[in-house]
């Protein structure tokens, strides 16, 4: 019997390891998802900003060759600016540089990223269920005919 009991508790915990290795090979799964997301949808922006740059771009020097006048061409700067930006994040380092200043910050400013009153406890989760279930008793909505 006893022999019994402790395969059983080896075989629970050999579970939840098994199950706990999947769920965070999972959320590693998702995340790595998630960021090829980001990547595509900054490359996909830079797509679009670059083909206005250069179409905005054809328009302020003709505008400039015409006119001679400086104001045409003004644009052009901020404009540089804001695909260079884009086009370093969808193929160049920033996403490096970003990835580096965020291990900075999780390594030497914790204080940052702390969630406001600390991680929930399971009393105010029940708490803030329990409330919930309340409410929704108290405001019922009645079928409408």
């Amino acid at each position: 019997m006893e022999d019994n009991l402790k395969k059983n508790q080896e075989f629970m915990l050999e579970m939840n390891r098994i199950t706990m290795e999947r769920q965070i090979q999972m959320q590693d799964q998702m995340r790595e998802r998630m960021v090829a997301m980001q990547i595509a949808k900054a490359r996909e922006m830079f797509l679009w900003l670059g083909s206005f740059y250069v179409f905005a771009g054809g328009a302020m020097l003709a505008g400039f060759a015409r006119t001679k006048k400086p104001a045409a061409i003004a644009p052009l700067l901020p404009l540089t600016f804001i695909v260079g930006y884009q086009a370093d994040l969808a193929y160049g380092s920033k996403l490096n540089r970003i990835k580096a200043e965020s291990e900075n910050i999780l390594q030497y400013e914790r204080d940052l990223i702390e969630i406001p009153s600390g991680l929930p406890t399971l009393s105010s989760i029940d708490a803030g269920r329990i409330r919930a279930q309340e409410e929704k008793k108290y405001h019922a909505t009645s079928p409408r005919n």
